[in-house]
């Protein structure tokens, strides 16, 4: 669990489910970033992981403020108690949180790694361990996001830990597919597809082929962007079941915002560990 201290321990036996995970072979990988350590939305972005059954949590912007450390509480005791957090010198600074019904494992990284506090790589010890890596990519402005890219795609190239996927929010796309206006440039685009040949499929793009769909919508023009996403390693990608978006609390009805737990939508991956 996340604690005050800035430390991370596992916590609790991982008996306890958020969903009926113990029942069925259908694993939810749920990726979101929850904006600014959730604030006053914790209680609502809690009981949205639980409603969505994520058996594995990756969230973004994660922070050791108050409400930070209660959202780790609370999706602890509400079965993801195994946790593992990125180091972040501040409490008001974004870090990376995975939380899981299965105990965690950090994994080593040989060679350049990406930058400690935007990145979480560990093993799930599901009854089929796989291994995730959460990541938070800078935005161009930090003048941090080249190296990031590239100290993910060497990992991606020199991947020797069998099923796995690599998920979160990296302010990249492709460019025309995953955006409403142009924004996302030749690096940004060269960088999703070499991790395709890299042997990572972009799972909503291997399950919905050139769908436009959008995870973040900018605060003045209100174009849409798929900033969200989870690249699956080819020994892990058969099984693969479904993966889609979801705005937390949203419900489809034009009286409501997308953005009423956070600015970003979740990206859920399903996978059957079954057999």
């Amino acid at each position: 669990m996340l604690r005050a201290d800035g430390a991370t321990a596992d916590t609790t036996d991982g008996t306890a489910s958020m969903s009926d995970g113990n029942a069925r072979d259908l694993v939810r990988v749920v990726a979101w970033n929850v904006r600014a350590g959730g604030g006053r939305r914790v209680d609502g972005i809690a009981s949205q992981l639980e409603a969505w059954g994520a058996d594995v949590a990756v969230l973004l912007e994660a922070r050791r403020t108050e409400a930070g450390l209660r959202l780790a509480s609370m999706v602890a005791e509400a079965g993801l108690a195994q946790q593992r957090a990125s180091v972040t010198p501040r409490a008001s600074t974004n870090g990376v949180l995975v939380a899981s019904r299965w105990p965690l494992r950090a994994v080593g990284v040989r060679g350049e790694r990406p930058d400690a506090a935007r990145w979480v790589l560990v093993r799930v010890a599901a009854p089929r361990p796989f291994a995730v890596g959460g990541m938070h990519v800078p935005n161009r402005v930090t003048g941090l996001k080249w190296p990031f890219h590239a100290s993910v795609l060497g990992l991606a190239r020199g991947w020797r830990g069998g099923p796995a996927l690599f998920a979160g929010d990296t302010n990249s796309g492709r460019i025309e597919l995953d955006e409403e206006r142009a924004a996302f440039n030749a690096r940004e685009d060269r960088w999703m597809t070499d991790l395709e040949r890299a042997g990572w499929a972009d799972a909503f793009r291997h399950a919905h082929g050139a769908a436009q769909e959008f995870t973040w919508y900018s605060p003045n023009g209100r174009n849409g962007f798929r900033l969200d996403q989870a690249f699956v390693h080819r020994s892990l990608l058969p099984r693969m079941v479904g993966v889609r978006h979801a705005w937390g609390g949203w419900d489809g009805s034009v009286s409501m915002r997308r953005e009423v737990l956070s600015d970003h939508a979740a990206v859920i991956v399903e996978l059957d560990l079954g057999g």
